[in-house]
């Protein structure tokens, strides 16, 4: 993909291979906001604004570096969509999606962002994870502050992370900091992915689905699907008839081998989005 790295940010050229609104809205990612006609995009202490060009995105940033590795803009994705569009099933969702990336994310933020994703939802989750970012991390612009180090966040309480709306999610929390570090995460990327989603699995607050997004948008493993509702409901649709979502997850995997995450991304984002229009009728 052609890109151009600039003093104060990248120019993207490509794009049916880059769309900010794809990437950032696709659900695999919570460090971001709408303001007016651009995204910022604030990940672990870093800090972007993205605005659409008549023939570019620039991506606004003075660390274009880690922009480059952390939209994976090295990455040719009209190839990954040459492999999915020979299934018939994958060509409405990559028409509509076709700009999505998926992201380089910190292994430690993305552990903690998707436990606090379980039963919840993008405002909310969003919401969290910027009130416990001002409590603990350091100011980065006017309105963004960093993702809190795992000293700062291990040494917080259950009624910290209740008090920044976590509920529930709170104990879990607190009991997945005091078994992980991020360098036992980073130790992890040697597994195999099988081994590496039931040791996910094995720790506090994670499931199936929140395993199989750490595996996907953490470890960038290709061969996970997580399931949710709208992927469940696709599975009925357009599969078989099952309310077994690890039946539906092994099979859907057998189905698209390495390329399952960047299936699951598109098929997400197309059921979704219309869903959510055939609930607004």
């Amino acid at each position: 993909m052609k890109y151009e790295i600039l003093h104060d940010g990248i120019k993207v050229y490509d794009k049916s291979q880059f769309n900010i609104e794809h990437i950032l809205e696709c659900g695999q990612v919570f460090c971001f906001e709408k303001v007016g006609d651009k995204y910022i995009s604030y990940p672990q202490n870093q800090y972007a604004e993205i605005e659409e060009k008549e023939t570019f995105y620039f991506i606004k940033t003075d660390n274009p570096e880690f922009f480059v590795d952390y939209f994976d803009l090295a990455t040719d994705y009209n190839a990954i969509k040459d492999d999915l569009i020979k299934y018939d099933i994958m060509k409405k969702p990559i028409e509509f999606g076709g700009g999505i990336r998926i992201l380089n994310q910190d292994l430690f933020e993305t552990l903690i962002s998707f436990v606090i994703s379980a039963n919840n939802n993008i405002k909310r989750i969003k919401m969290i994870l910027n009130r416990i970012r001002q409590a603990l991390g350091e100011r980065t612009t006017d309105d963004v502050w960093s993702f809190p180090s795992y000293e700062k966040l291990k040494a917080q309480t259950e009624d910290f992370f209740a008090g920044c709306g976590a509920g529930y999610r709170a104990k879990y929390l607190v009991k997945v900091l005091s078994q992980i570090t991020p360098q036992v995460l980073q130790k992890w990327k040697g597994l195999d992915s099988a081994s590496l989603r039931n040791k996910l699995i094995s720790l506090a607050g994670i499931g199936p689905k929140v395993a199989d997004c750490i595996l996907l948008f953490g470890y960038h493993r290709g061969d996970s699907f997580p399931i949710d509702t709208w992927m469940a409901q696709m599975y009925n649709q357009y599969f078989d008839k099952t309310d077994n979502r690890e039946f539906m997850r092994k099979d859907l995997v057998d189905k698209f081998g390495a390329l399952s995450g960047y299936a699951q991304q598109y098929l997400f984002y197309y059921t979704r989005e219309l869903g959510k229009k055939k609930q607004q009728k």
